[in-house]
């Protein structure tokens, strides 16, 4: 054969060779791709049916779980129900058991009520009855009198009236009269004695203290650089300075006078020192500070020197010292409990009684006034407990508890304690009044007066120390006037706080006039 069919046979072998192959190897692929394709079906239905069965199984539990959940829920609600029944039941018995009691009750009211009827009846009976016979008495008793029964009732209540108004005015004056004899004149002499045995100065402290300035110039000093210097010495003291136009002074105000006595201190060592900046105050004050206490300390020993009092505890003393800044109605606190002391020995001495404890009780009668608003309690009760805790003796402690008349004397110590303060106090001058208080106390006693029946006038004289009441002759009888002095000084007592006493004078004044012609 030639060549080239040989070589064409050739080819046309191999390409024949070559798409049974590819048929071949296409077939084998599609074959492993089919049987891939099948093991995933049945795996797939296999899982299918796995997730159907485990499906089903949480199915049934979750049933099961419901079912079991509803009967336990069943099962509690049957419950509740059976509890709430029962209680239901109980509450009918006992509600059927009241009815019961109170059907009972009302029975038991109802022939009660028909017993008080029947007894009501009886007694309307019997108080008719008694009312007739009395009618009948009393006719029978005017018929006999010849008055009626208004008449005779009057007759009689102002006959026990005048008797018991006469009586009562004889008992009380002869009781006065006796009392005044054997007590007046001995009281007036031992006070007239000790108050002219006892002669003591009163200085008004005001709410101001004046420095003096060598020149005008040193106000600006004072004031400081955008007023830095006069900002601390304001809040070092507790002082508020005044720097006005008044020449060649500066005012210090404060309501606490041992603040105001270290601010004016300070303020004229800073003058005479004349470096003034703030380093310069707060030494100054302090050094002020210093030497107030001192003084303060040297003010209580010569009070208690002065009055003759020895072993009083040394806070005492100092609380005494502190006493010369406190006033009272314009009178020295330090001043007046010497007075008072001084008075409380002499009227000691004259009764015989013990003089040192007397001035001890005098001096230290006012200590709680020493103490600052921060302690809570009357002065009274602040010196009783002052007194206590340094180990003053119980006659010290009861003349300082009463000589208000808080609590009653349990001493004649504690008595001419009281009437020394009285004394001190009351006396003209010792103390200042503003003139409005003044007015107001006047006004108040003759308005008291004024409103008892048969007053005519009223007069406030001696500075309200004597209230002088004129009556009609004709509504007030000389017995009443006995009884209306006490019943006007009881209701100034009730309404009116006064120191001393004040005098009460009712005058009964009768004239008769003619004319001859």
């Amino acid at each position: 054969m030639p060549n080239g069919i040989l070589i064409a046979v050739g080819v046309v072998l191999i390409v024949a060779a070559a798409v049974i192959s590819h048929f071949l190897t296409v077939s084998n692929l599609k074959q492993n791709a089919e049987s891939k394709i099948g093991n995933a079906e049945f795996r797939a239905r296999e899982i299918i049916d796995d997730a159907v069965k485990t499906a089903e199984a949480k199915k049934k539990e979750s049933l099961l779980e419901i079912k079991e959940e509803s009967i336990k829920n069943k099962n509690e609600l049957e419950k509740e129900t059976k509890e709430r029944r029962n209680e239901l039941q109980r509450y009918e018995k006992r509600v059927l058991s009241k009815e019961e009691a109170l059907d009972k009750k009302a029975d038991a009211i109802e022939k009660r009520e028909a017993g008080h009827a029947a007894k009501e009846e009886q007694l309307r009976q019997r108080e008719a009855k008694v009312e007739e016979l009395g009618r009948q008495r009393v006719q029978e008793l005017e018929r006999i009198s010849g008055l009626t029964s208004e008449q005779a009732k009057e007759y009689l209540l102002k006959t026990v009236e005048d008797d018991v108004k006469h009586d009562t005015a004889r008992m009380i004056k002869e009781l006065e009269t006796q009392a005044k004899e054997e007590a007046d004149k001995k009281a007036k002499e031992f006070v007239v004695t000790a108050i002219q045995r006892c002669a003591a100065d009163h200085v008004a402290e005001t709410t101001i203290s004046v420095v003096q300035l060598p020149s005008d110039e040193m106000k600006g000093r004072i004031i400081g650089r955008e007023g830095r210097n006069i900002r601390t010495l304001e809040t070092m003291t507790g002082v508020e300075l005044i720097i006005d136009d008044t020449p060649e002074a500066v005012v210090l105000s404060g309501f606490d006078p041992i603040r105001r006595e270290v601010a004016r201190i300070a303020l004229e060592k800073l003058i005479v020192d004349g470096r003034i900046h703030p380093a310069r105050i707060e030494e100054m004050v302090e050094k002020a500070q210093k030497e107030v206490d001192a003084m303060i300390r040297e003010e209580g020993e010569a009070a208690a020197l002065e009055v003759g009092v020895h072993g009083i505890h040394p806070e005492l003393i100092r609380l005494l010292g502190r006493m010369k800044f406190r006033t009272s109605y314009g009178q020295n606190a330090l001043k007046h409990s010497v007075e008072v002391a001084q008075l409380a020995g002499l009227l000691a001495g004259e009764i015989g009684l013990d003089v040192r404890i007397a001035k001890r009780a005098g001096l230290l009668h006012d200590v709680g006034k020493s103490i600052d608003h921060d302690v809570e309690g009357s002065h009274i009760q602040i010196g009783v407990d002052l007194c206590r805790k340094y180990k003053e003796s119980a006659t010290v402690i009861n003349a300082v508890e009463a000589h208000h008349g808080d609590v009653e004397p349990e001493s004649l110590i504690a008595c001419v304690v009281q009437a020394a303060d009285t004394i001190s106090a009351a006396r003209p001058g010792a103390r200042r009044e503003t003139l409005e208080t003044y007015t107001n106390r006047l006004k108040q006693l003759e308005d008291i007066t004024n409103q008892f029946k048969g007053v005519d006038k009223s007069f406030a004289i001696q500075a309200g120390r004597e209230i002088r009441v004129m009556v009609v002759p004709e509504q007030v009888s000389d017995a009443d006037m006995v009884l209306m002095a006490r019943d006007i000084a009881k209701q100034i007592e009730y309404e009116l706080e006064y120191p001393g006493q004040i005098k009460v004078n009712v005058i009964r004044e009768s004239r008769v006039t003619d004319y001859a012609k």
